[in-house]
């Protein structure tokens, strides 16, 4: 993991990984599948879906598959996979940290 410890995930940047975790995908349908998997509750706009895609791309955690004029195709990288695995993992075991102080 070059030597850093990987930080937590913000709510996009969790949606976007996830968005690619079963095909490959362009920003206009990254968009579409985080508003609809969120009911709209978190809203990409194009700023930060771009810097979210670079990012991203950086650290290989998805690669461009695809370039057809403006429209850009990507998918997920293993490494992405495991960060997005890692983030739901510690989701996972927040919820159930709460949980446990409710009763």
């Amino acid at each position: 993991m070059d030597g850093k410890e990987r930080r937590p995930l913000t709510e996009p940047m969790f949606y976007i990984l996830m968005s690619f975790l079963k095909q490959e995908m362009c920003g206009m349908e990254i968009t579409e599948f985080v508003a609809r998997k969120t009911r709209g509750r978190v809203h990409l706009g194009p700023g930060t879906l771009y810097t979210l895609l670079g990012k991203f791309q950086e650290e290989k955690l998805i690669e461009e598959t695809q370039m057809d004029g403006r429209k850009r195709t990507y998918r997920l990288t293993c490494k992405g996979r495991e960060a997005y695995l890692e983030e739901l993992q510690r989701l996972k075991t927040c919820i159930r940290d709460g949980e446990e102080e409710l009763t």
